[in-house]
Order: C-alpha cells, then sequence, then structure tokens
C-alpha cells in the first residue's frame, strides 16, 4: 500500500475544518492525503517533531517534509483538489500577510460562526 505523502493536521473539533476534510476527500485529485487532528496525539507528536507550539491555531500542510500554515496551507492543498476547487490558486497573488489576516480573521471567528463538535475527530 502506498505511505501518504501528504499530511494535514486539523482542528477536530472544528466544525468548518471537519466540513472542509470532507471536501478534500470528495475533490482530491488523487488520494494521499493524510488526516491527523491537532489534539491527537499523533498530532501532538508531529508538532513536536517540527518544533512547533502545541496549542497551535492553524491547519498545517507537511508535504516532502516542508512545512505550510495559514493561508499557504490551504492554498498547497487547493492544488491538489479538482477544478474549479485547484482554482483557488490564484489567490497566490495576493500578499501573503493579506490572505494570512484573513485566514486569521475567520479561524478567530470559526466556532461563533460554524460551531464545534463535542469530540475531536479521528481516522
Amino acid at each position: 500500500m502506498k505511505q501518504k505523502q501528504r499530511i494535514i493536521l486539523f482542528d477536530g473539533v472544528c466544525n468548518l475544518c471537519n466540513s472542509a476534510v470532507d471536501l478534500i476527500l470528495k475533490k482530491a485529485q488523487d488520494n494521499d492525503f493524510k488526516f491527523v487532528a491537532l489534539q491527537s496525539e499523533e498530532g501532538q507528536g508531529i508538532l513536536k517533531k517540527f518544533d512547533l507550539q502545541l496549542q497551535i491555531d492553524s491547519v498545517l500542510l507537511i508535504q516532502n517534509n516542508k512545512l505550510f500554515s495559514e493561508s499557504d496551507a490551504v492554498l498547497e492543498i487547493c492544488k491538489h483538489l479538482k477544478a474549479p476547487w485547484s482554482w483557488l490558486t490564484a489567490f497566490k497573488l495576493i500578499p501573503k500577510s493579506w490572505r494570512d489576516n484573513l485566514y486569521r480573521f475567520v479561524a478567530n471567528k470559526r466556532y461563533k460562526w460554524f460551531g464545534k463538535r463535542s469530540s475531536c475527530r479521528s481516522f
């Protein structure tokens, strides 16, 4: 069996994040994503391996031992989705600071707008 090449770390209790995971599962061009909840033991181990804060509040993508976070992670994930989702990579033309500010704004409101689960999603 082929090993998963891309690891997505996500907030396992966030409804928005879980909906994004569902979308990725449906729209990925290939099936080489591995999903790990940030809150899980495995997720915490990966954060330690990359010397990141254990309470990080961002989606993360690890691809070829390179770490992507915030808007870069989202757009890099979109690159591997079927159209029209892959077209979102055009937002790379917008300065990273603007993209990350928008990302953080939504991230800070996600529980209020979309709610949260009582338990963490696992795979």
